[in-house]
Formats: structure tokens, sequence, C-alpha cells
């Protein structure tokens, strides 16, 4: 982590967002990463049927294309999500499209779903090195996303389920990023219903555990309306939350007024707050993912105990560098001891009941 922030930070902080995050995808791809090391038992958890080795996962759009997942897991990453992922390649919204505001530990971007399309996500997650027993290593998640200018939004996302579910161990509708026009609208009662029922019969010819993941920016009644929806169509996950579009009157770096989503430690505490009613409102029916703002294992810990089974991050990657993960999971370790707890399970939801 030091080694990080006093060699590899200052000089990345140089370049441009994009540059360096590309850059950083091409180093994993070719530095031989040795695999994580196991981490504490306690930490060992289930989300949604899933066995993970630990509650700490990469949050999607850092590996849009499925080009790192295998490095992402060996730098100590429980889980893996990647994407989004639409049925069509697109370049995404003009650059420049991510901005650092270094002061507030904060990210804004509006990439708007820029990806080499499902072609190139299910090659390269069917290369993926397998065992003996001809499974792959590690519990890697598909974020689903629908083209800009698709005519026909809910068969973007059954084409993605169709194509990425025989591939991965979960998958995700991304019905909450900001930066694709109307994209949001499909959170709406109608909508989100409406794109259930479409993956249905492709969910009961080929189950894998269904998240939607929402934004932070919904009303009560929203939210109201999502936990029904979820339990009815048998979801088997929310995660709360993606970006924001709020701006905090916190935020001091400049580039605090760029359009876009806004990630990272602002997002913390709003995004904290949906976690907390969800779980109120379904009361660990469902499995509930805790993102936003996560840079510490104080942080994850906060996130499970107010009904996480499990935390995802990507913003703190830029600032505090790739051994985030061990680190977090570390400190996340020694938390629920601290407090006798015997397992992640046993912490979830305990603040919000």
């Amino acid at each position: 982590m030091s080694l990080y922030k006093t060699l590899a930070w200052p000089l990345l902080r140089h370049l441009d967002a994009e540059q360096a995050h590309r850059l950083s995808l091409d180093l994993l791809k070719c530095l031989p990463l040795p695999p994580a090391p196991q981490p504490d038992p306690i930490l060992r958890c289930r989300l949604a049927g899933i066995e993970l080795p630990s509650p700490v996962g990469l949050a999607a759009g850092f590996d849009k294309n499925a080009e790192v997942p295998d490095a992402m897991l060996r730098l100590g990453f429980g889980f893996v999500e990647i994407g989004g992922v639409t049925p069509r390649a697109q370049p995404g919204n003009p650059k420049p499209r991510v901005f650092r505001l270094e002061a507030d530990r904060a990210v804004i971007n509006r990439m708007g779903f820029n990806n080499a399309g499902l072609d190139a996500a299910v090659a390269r997650l069917a290369a993926r090195p397998r065992r003996a027993d001809g499974k792959t290593h590690g519990i890697i998640g598909a974020n689903l996303g629908a083209n800009k200018d698709s005519a026909d939004r809910p068969g973007d996302y059954a084409l993605g389920y169709a194509a990425l579910a025989p591939l991965v161990d979960f998958c995700v509708v991304n019905v909450s990023s900001p930066n694709t026009p109307g994209l949001r609208n499909l959170q709406g009662r109608e909508e989100l219903s409406s794109l259930l029922d479409r993956l249905a019969p492709l969910r009961a010819a080929r189950p894998k555990p269904l998240f939607v993941k929402i934004a932070p920016d919904l009303a009560e009644a929203d939210l109201d309306d999502i936990a029904e929806l979820a339990l009815a169509h048998k979801l088997d996950g929310l995660i709360a939350t993606n970006t924001t579009i709020s701006r905090p009157s916190s935020l001091q770096s400049p580039h605090k007024a760029e359009t876009g989503g806004l990630s990272g430690a602002p997002l913390f505490e709003p995004s904290t707050a949906v976690l907390r009613q969800l779980y109120a409102r379904l009361g660990g029916r469902i499995a509930l993912i805790g993102v936003g703002g996560i840079a510490s294992g104080a942080q994850a810990y906060a996130k499970i105990r107010a009904g996480a089974n499990a935390v995802q991050l990507y913003s703190a990657l830029v600032y505090e560098g790739p051994g985030l993960a061990r680190r977090i999971a570390t400190e996340l370790a020694a938390l629920l001891k601290q407090d006798g707890f015997k397992s992640v399970s046993d912490a979830v939801g305990v603040a919000a009941r």
C-alpha cells in the first residue's frame, strides 16, 4: 500500500483518469500475480446461495470487458463483477468523461456503458483457466446493460442474461446508471416489473442468482415498490447502490460540477441509508450487496451491520491502490472478532434491527 502511495500514485495522478485506468488494466494483464492467500475463515459467507471466501467484492465498472477478473481475484477480492456489458459494442460518451475529486476522495464519471459488447465478454469468460474438474476459479458476476440506441431495452437485458448466465456465478440487471439517457426510468414499478417478466423464462431455463442494482437517489415510495417487486419476482438480491447524481455541498474539488455519477467517499452515507431502508423492508428475505464509499474495514463492517450480506468497492482503488481488498478483509475480520461474532452472517443487519 505504501509503495502505491509513494511511487505509483504520484505518477498516475498526472495521467488523465481514463488513461490511468487503461494502464492499470494492461499491467494487470501481464504481471505474474501470485494467488491470493486464503482469507480469515471468519469471512466465509453465503450470498444468494453462493459460497464466498470473503464478502469483499469488486464492483462493476473496473473491468467492463472481462479482461482481468482472475487478476482481481488474486489481489484478494472475494468475488468480482465484470461489466456493464451491452449486446452491441458502443464507444460511450465523449471524452473527457472521468474526473478525480482528490480532495473529496471521490470520482465523477459519465462513461455511458462504453464496452466491447457481448461477444467479446463471452469469448474472454469462456477462455478463463479451469481446474481439473472443469470449473473456473473464483466467483464472477456479470453486470448487464442496455445499448443507448436500443429500441428494446428489456430485450437487451434478456440477450445479456442468455449469453452470460452460463459463464458466470450471478447476473446483475443495471437499471441505475445515470449516464444512459432514460435508463433509470426502468426502476419504475411498471417498467421494472415488465423487464423482470421478460427475464423470467430465461431464469427458469438457466437458473443463476439475479440481482438488480439500484440508484441512491430514489424516494421512499420507489424503494417500497422495488422491495415489493423483488419479492414478487423472486429476485435473489439487490445491490445498493450505483453512483449518485446529487452533489453534496461539502464537495471541494475543482471538478465537483461535472455531469455524471458521483462515487467514492461522499456516497458512503446516502448509499448506506438506502441499504438500511431496504433491509428494514426485506428483513433478510433476499440478499443485499452494499456499495458506495467503502475504503476501510470499518466502512465494510458498517455496511454489513446495516444489512449487507456482502460489499463491493471500486473508486477507493484509485486512491488506495491494489492492496486495498486484502487490507479491508483483514480489518473486517478483526472487527467481527472484536465484537464477538463467529461469522459475517451473524453481523448482518444488527444495526438496522
